[in-house]
């Protein structure tokens, strides 16, 4: 690999508008890797720049770092990732961000028709759990998350 192939951290940092100590930890995290020159500075290839950016998507998409991980393992690291590599990824992101999606759809239609409608009656209320019938199937929110339990 050719010499002008590899950025210092820095010129890595300012590419991504990541910080320094935060490519550091990427890198503690197994998340990219670095050679050395030798004078022990970081040296990246150009391709991490994708990978760190990647890694800041998926922060902001609500993945965490070992989630994020597990999807960059397979990933190579001594080329730049190809389409077909994202799109094998993506579809990850999709199954995890459509299941997210349809929880939220459901918060959001269980709650429009508790507050639209105004009566907020404890009887009729789609939302109310009759003598904590729901606890049976575990602590936390029943009906408003996740699929509504038979009570």
């Amino acid at each position: 690999m050719h010499r002008s192939d590899r950025l210092p951290i820095g010129e890595v940092a300012r590419r991504t508008g990541l910080s320094v100590s935060a490519i550091r930890f990427y890198e503690e995290r197994e998340l990219v890797t670095a050679d050395r020159n030798s004078g022990g500075q970081r040296r990246f290839l150009r391709s991490d720049i994708r990978r760190l950016s990647f890694i800041q998507i998926a922060q902001q998409l609500g993945f965490s770092i070992t989630q994020i991980g597990s999807l960059l393992k397979d990933l190579p690291e001594n080329r730049t990732p190809t389409k077909r590599d994202w799109t094998r990824i993506s579809k990850v992101f999709r199954k995890d961000l459509d299941a997210r999606i349809a929880t939220l759809e459901r918060l959001r239609d269980r709650l429009d028709g508790c507050i639209g409608c105004g009566c907020l009656s404890l009887n009729n209320c789609a939302l109310y759990n009759p003598d904590d019938s729901a606890s049976r199937h575990g602590a936390g929110a029943r009906f408003v998350l996740g699929d509504q339990p038979d009570v």
